[in-house]
């Protein structure tokens, strides 16, 4: 009787599904394909490297050099090993903070860029305002929790901000490295798996703390679609983010309702630097409304997928 109940225990757990807190996979253009308890908040642990990587990225130089000062005593944890007076790059501590998860690179890229850390904090939360980060506050630039509570943020929010860093060409090239070794010789490999054994990935952060659990942003792209998957307090969040990126990747696709170059509209000139791509479910793409007019001076292309519109506006000249 035992042995019976024991199998049908040891059933019971294998065919439980994987379990997050909550999660959120979103399309580049903003859909959210697939959510559970998204809007949930908590601390959000390392992926809040992310914002501090963008924000460096935006205000600084990845050429500047520098002597490193004595703020990094402050970092523990996850560390890339600076020592106080070591010349540095930030080119080097933005790898080393998005591949190693340095903290002690976190605190020097914040010292670096806004001149302490609590500026740098500011720049953060204006910053996830600006992205419509509703659900997020930023109280440090590492993800550290164990003094102040840490970031907290939610998996939607989560999504919003890494759907906005890969806008940049920079940041995309540095969370999507494999390796990289620092102007001091170290070699850093990137503790995004999915790098590795998903052939789809292509950029993404790790995170965990005893209060936040496993957190782990990754990004996928194939031939026609991108996808961003979000997980907070998951286990097995690597193989999750494979299913899920892959589910997103079969399902659906981008189509592109304005290419990028430059028009010209009723007398004025429209520049499109960025060609818009919309994202769709394969089955219901010949539902895509767009519909295109002029405004104040703005050109504005309306698209319409089922019950959902979304507005875009561009300047003209």
């Amino acid at each position: 009787m035992k042995k019976v109940v024991c199998l049908w225990v040891s059933i019971w757990i294998w065919i439980q599904p994987l379990y997050a807190s909550s999660y959120c996979v979103m399309s580049t253009d903003g859909d959210v394909l697939v959510e559970s308890n998204m809007h949930h908040t908590q601390s959000v642990a390392s992926i809040s490297k992310i914002m501090t990587a963008i924000i460096a990225i935006e205000e600084g130089n990845l050429s500047d050099t520098w002597l490193c000062s004595d703020q990094i005593s402050q970092a523990y944890g996850s560390m890339i090993y600076l020592k106080v007076g070591q010349e540095v790059s930030l080119q080097s501590l933005l790898y080393g903070l998005m591949l190693r998860s340095g903290n002690d690179a976190a605190i020097e890229i914040a010292t670096h860029i806004a001149g302490d850390v609590g500026t740098f904090v500011k720049k953060m939360n204006e910053k996830a305002k600006e992205i419509g980060m509703v659900n997020t506050v930023f109280r440090n630039p590492s993800g550290l929790d164990e003094q102040d509570g840490g970031n907290i943020s939610s998996a939607y929010d989560m999504a919003l901000l890494m759907r906005y860093a890969m806008q940049n060409e920079d940041f995309v090239k540095i969370s999507g490295a494999q390796y990289y070794t620092s102007e001091w010789n170290y070699r850093w490999k990137n503790k995004n798996r999915l790098l590795f054994d998903y052939e789809y990935a292509t950029s993404g952060k790790t995170g965990y703390t005893k209060l936040a659990g496993r957190t782990l942003v990754t990004t996928a792209q194939n031939e026609t679609m991108n996808s961003i998957v979000v997980t907070l307090d998951m286990s097995d969040d690597f193989t999750f983010h494979k299913e899920q990126h892959t589910k997103a990747l079969q399902e659906n696709e981008n189509i592109t309702v304005l290419e990028a170059g430059t028009y010209k509209i009723q007398g004025g000139t429209l520049e499109v630097k960025q060609p818009l791509q919309i994202s769709v479910n394969k089955e219901e793409k010949t539902k895509l409304q767009v519909y295109t007019h002029v405004e104040d001076h703005n050109f504005i292309v309306e698209v319409r997928k089922g019950m959902n519109t979304q507005v875009y506006t561009y300047t003209l000249q």
